[in-house]
C-alpha cells in the first residue's frame, strides 16, 4: 500500500509586490505561446512569477518554502471566469481566463497578508 503524505507549504517568500491596474495585469499574461491565466481570491486579482528552479530553490521548496520573484495584483470585487481587454495593439479583444482560488487556504492567507501590507 502507498503512504500518502500531505506536506503544505510553511512559507512564501515574496521578493517584490506591485499593485498595477487591471488592464496591465491582463497584458502581462499574454505570451507568444498563449495566454496565461490570472488568479482571483477575496476581491483580489493577481499573478506571480517564481524564481528559476535551481538546486537551492528546489531544496527550499522541499523544506516548505517557495520564492516568488514578483506578485502583481489589482482590486477586483467580483469574480469573473474570463476578462476581456480591447487594445489597439492586438487584432482583437484579449481574453484571459481567471481561476477562482478562494478555496485555497494558501491564497486566502496570502491575500490577507497583502491587505495588511497595503495599509
Amino acid at each position: 500500500m502507498v503512504n500518502i503524505v500531505f506536506s503544505p507549504l510553511k512559507e512564501i517568500i515574496v521578493h517584490e509586490v506591485v499593485e498595477i491596474n487591471r488592464d496591465d495585469l491582463i497584458r502581462e499574461r499574454v505570451t507568444p505561446a498563449g495566454n496565461m491565466p490570472l488568479y482571483w481570491c477575496d476581491s483580489t486579482l493577481f499573478s506571480f512569477s517564481s524564481l528559476p528552479m535551481t538546486r537551492d530553490i528546489v531544496r527550499e521548496y522541499l523544506d516548505g518554502r517557495i520564492h516568488w520573484a514578483e506578485l502583481h495584483y489589482a482590486k477586483m470585487d467580483r469574480y469573473a471566469p474570463v476578462l476581456e481587454l480591447n487594445d489597439e495593439h492586438y487584432s482583437g479583444p484579449l481574453k484571459i481566463r481567471v481561476i477562482d482560488t478562494s478555496n485555497s487556504q494558501l491564497h486566502k492567507e496570502l491575500i490577507k497578508w497583502l491587505k495588511t501590507k497595503k495599509k
